[in-house]
């Protein structure tokens, strides 16, 4: 798969003092998924007034309440002046250029970005919830989340997902 291709501008760093830290959460189980995450990390850092912080490692895991191949996974932090809807309308056009269809709840997928975190804000409308609704039951964010914002994962945590099959590429 080639690289992910979607039209954003190369933003400057983002110091603003409206900026937020957000995370978002990557991940891909068909064609390559490898490239394909690799490839929207890189999307993602080309967004305007995005700036990337942080990369966790790529993580494979098996895929939880659905069928299919096994999905790579990540997470990012980056610092954005963006709305949060604002910043989940690039990350869906990131989505759509690598060929993301989504014909039922949970099916197979080239690329998924999720709105994890926001900020300290709780939104809750029809299109959007963050914080994610459900990124604590699920080792494959909880474990890249640990990567880049180990503050945020406690133990506790970490133990509470331990062994849903997710392991480091």
């Amino acid at each position: 798969m080639g690289q992910v291709q979607a039209r954003i501008r190369v933003p400057d760093a983002v110091h603003s003092s409206d900026a937020v830290n957000a995370f978002v959460g990557l991940g891909s189980n068909l064609g390559d998924p490898r490239a394909a995450v690799r490839a929207a990390m890189e999307s993602i850092s080309r967004i305007a007034q995005v700036t990337m912080v942080a990369q966790s490692a790529l993580y494979g895991s098996s895929p939880l309440d659905a069928g299919g191949a096994d999905y790579v996974n990540a997470v990012v932090k980056v610092r954005t002046a963006l709305s949060c809807d604002h910043l989940l309308d690039a990350l869906q056009a990131i989505e759509q250029s690598a060929g993301r269809v989504r014909p039922y709840r949970n099916a197979p997928r080239t690329l998924d970005l999720d709105v994890l975190l926001f900020g300290d804000q709780i939104i809750k409308t029809d299109r959007l919830t963050v914080p994610h609704p459900r990124m604590w039951e699920r080792e494959f964010v909880v474990r890249p989340l640990g990567d880049v914002a180990p503050e945020l994962v406690s133990q506790a945590q970490r133990d509470a997902v331990k062994g849903q099959g997710v392991w480091p590429l």
